[in-house]
């Protein structure tokens, strides 16, 4: 920090201590996002509020050219740093202390930076988080899809791309560090596990010239990027499964209607009412299938509105399937002949 950083960081550390004692946890600083020629100036970043009226304390100022950014950042806010949550990761582990209120307040921080470190040491939670950007990313290029305007198609096109990179930065127990998303390619170069032309189709994204062009590279590094993570959910230790397999036994039980309306709604032959409760159904099987490490179950594959018998067929061939894994792990499935056997049973 050269002479007008530090003069601009002791201005902050002084109005702290003399107009918000109280009222300020700590005031960080780091270097992330800044331009090289600008990094010798960097003084303070952001400061975590004690109270409300530490909201006082925040300001934004030019000088010589230079924008300064003296805002709050609340605990909560940094603890999903700390999760992977937010995107902005280097502003929590990169970040110097200060100032700080306390050694308690200073402690809370550094324990923030080690809870990062641990999150990004665990393969499993990784995972989830990158998966959470995914679906991020799928969300908005749902919306895409009705933008006409160039303009916007290149902004979510943008944030796409970004949302796909902090994923795959993520499983590779990382984040963008030294410039934020300015280095964003020459970190991705350095991955050793990244999707089918990841950069190359980032690369193109920029360079791309039609809101056609943009929605068909999203889609394409959309669809890559679910493939690798996906292929990294196969890869799952049987331990990271749900092995109590009550649970499935109570799934089903509960399911064991569903399947009901399905099978009324095939002998009615009414292929809406069935096609509706027959997506809900699949949905529960993608779910159990995941929790508990089942083979696909495909229901919806073979729905056919002329050809509901073959439908139904298959919907009892799943929950044969079903009933086979709870029994298969020594389960017992809570059922009666008739509502006097249940209360023999149960009284």
């Amino acid at each position: 920090m050269n002479a007008k950083g530090q003069k601009l960081t002791d201005w902050v550390i002084n109005k702290i201590k003399t107009e918000y004692k109280d009222d300020v946890c700590l005031l960080l600083g780091h270097t992330t996002l800044k331009l090289e020629k600008d990094m010798a100036e960097a003084p303070f970043s952001y400061y975590v509020p004690a109270s409300e009226r530490a909201l006082g304390l925040a300001r934004t100022f030019i000088i010589d050219g230079i924008g300064y950014d003296l805002f709050p950042m609340s605990w909560e806010r940094i603890e999903k740093l700390a999760d992977l949550t937010n995107t902005n990761t280097n502003s929590l582990d990169t970040a110097r202390i200060l100032y700080a209120r306390s050694e308690a307040d200073k402690n809370r921080y550094i324990a923030l930076q080690t809870k990062l470190q641990s999150n990004l040491n665990d393969p499993k939670y990784r995972l989830n988080k990158a998966l959470e950007k995914l679906n991020i990313a799928m969300e908005i290029y749902q919306t895409m899809q009705f933008e006409e305007t160039l303009y916007k198609v290149r902004k979510a096109a943008g944030h796409i791309a970004l949302y796909l990179a902090t994923a795959v930065a993520t499983v590779n127990q990382t984040y963008f560090y030294k410039e934020g998303h300015t280095s964003l390619i020459a970190d991705l170069a350095t991955m050793p596990d990244t999707p089918k032309n990841f950069i190359g189709l980032y690369e193109a994204i920029v360079k791309a010239g039609s809101s056609e062009e943009l929605k068909k590279l999203c889609y394409e590094m959309i669809y890559n990027t679910r493939q690798f993570l996906s292929a990294k959910k196969g890869t799952r230790e049987k331990g990271d499964y749900n092995r109590n397999f009550k649970d499935l036994a109570s799934w089903y039980q509960e399911l064991i209607y569903t399947w009901r309306r399905v099978y009324h709604f095939c002998d009615e032959n009414d292929p809406v009412r069935g096609f509706s409760w027959g997506c809900f159904l699949q949905s529960e099987l993608d779910i159990v299938r995941e929790e508990f490490g089942l083979d696909e179950m495909d229901l919806m594959g073979v729905f056919k509105a002329s050809n509901m018998a073959a439908y139904r067929k298959r919907a009892e061939e799943l929950e044969k399937k079903i009933v086979s894994v709870i029994e298969e792990h020594g389960v017992a499935i809570d059922q009666y002949d008739s509502v006097e056997d249940f209360l023999k049973k149960n009284g």
